[in-house]
């Protein structure tokens, strides 16, 4: 394997993307496990440790480069450049013989309808709000780019197979996370920062990327539709907070903000880790691969927040060489650090 070299210490775009692979290939082995399996299996601190040379991801990462790589291509940042990009980079995921990480059904479902050249709002699963939206989010959140064409890029690129509203509202959240996080915010502020948010986007329909979304979904407005993203967001973000404020009982996190198979739970459920191993960065994917839920989703998240907030230098040095798609992980951290 090619040697990957970082030239900054501590550049922050690399630190989350590659992160976010780290957590994911941690969390890759646990996902289907019970917390009483896995700490059986890595004892009582969960898997520390990448294995495999190289150590393998999920789709994941894979969804995650996908929308890498067509932001990167992108000649500008609307929805009519963006929107075909994104279109064909999902397509050749669904069909690579790489894609066999046991990937989501509405990621497969959505494509398949993607596939036959239908408008995006006619292919994407309505009723869906799964992880799938906001697992692959975080290069939205490395863009040197106003805040309007972040959330709407975030909720884009999430609608294409997800168009529940809890979805979006879940996406531009997580790429605002990992906005802030890169700009300064703190991990222990984030909560805050991101309750605000969700507060000041509650009736905020993006129709100039979204389109007639909220048709589809059978919405009495634009305004109905979002809503309903927006609370649900802001509700798991005050189970968040709430569980913030106790005492860490060393539990599955999962008891305090959800399992992490839809997207605001997927959210909460890593930042939840993250907050908690700000100091540790290791330990907050250990943290989120020792859950009974979606453990490499909630791990890749907890790992693209720390590594937004840290830069690389949160990673151990040798990892950058054994992580799977190190190549490209390098490559597209270098062009937005």
């Amino acid at each position: 394997m090619m040697a990957v070299v970082i030239h900054n210490s501590a550049p922050r775009a690399s630190g989350s993307l590659f992160g976010l692979a780290y957590g994911d290939a941690l969390g890759k082995p646990t996902e289907f496990l019970t917390v009483a399996e896995i700490e059986r299996r890595y004892g009582p601190t969960g898997p520390r440790e990448l294995s495999g040379d190289p150590a393998l991801v999920t789709d994941d990462t894979q969804m995650a480069l996908a929308v890498a790589w067509a932001l990167r291509e992108a000649p500008s940042f609307t929805a009519e450049a963006v929107e075909p990009l994104l279109r064909r980079r999902f397509l050749a995921w669904a069909v690579s013989p790489d894609n066999n990480r046991a990937p989501g059904m509405t990621c497969l479902r959505a494509c398949a309808e993607l596939g036959r050249g239908v408008r995006w709002q006619e292919a994407t699963v309505v009723g869906s709000k799964g992880c799938g939206a906001n697992m692959r989010v975080t290069p939205v959140g490395l863009l040197d780019t106003d805040l309007d064409t972040l959330a709407g890029l975030a909720q884009l690129q999430a609608g294409l197979t997800h168009g529940h509203p809890t979805g979006l509202a879940a996406s531009e959240l997580t790429a605002y996370a990992v906005f802030a996080l890169r700009a300064g915010a703190t991990l222990a502020e984030l909560p805050a920062v991101l309750t605000e948010r969700a507060r000041s986007q509650r009736l905020v329909y993006r129709e100039r990327w979204l389109g007639d979304l909220w048709r589809r979904a059978g919405s009495g407005s634009p305004e109905e539709f979002i809503a309903q993203g927006w609370d649900e967001c802001l509700a798991v973000l005050g189970r968040l907070t709430n569980a913030l404020r106790q005492p860490d009982d060393g539990g599955d996190p999962c008891q305090s903000t959800g399992e992490g198979w839809v997207a605001e739970e997927a959210l909460a459920t890593a930042l939840l880790c993250a907050v908690r191993h700000a100091d540790d960065p290791v330990s907050a994917l250990a943290r989120g691969a020792t859950t009974a839920g979606d453990s490499d989703s909630i791990a890749a998240l907890a790992g693209a927040f720390v590594g937004a907030a840290v830069g690389m230098t949160a990673w151990p040095g040798e990892w950058a060489n054994r992580i799977e798609y190190a190549d490209q992980l390098a490559t597209l951290g270098a062009a937005w650090d």
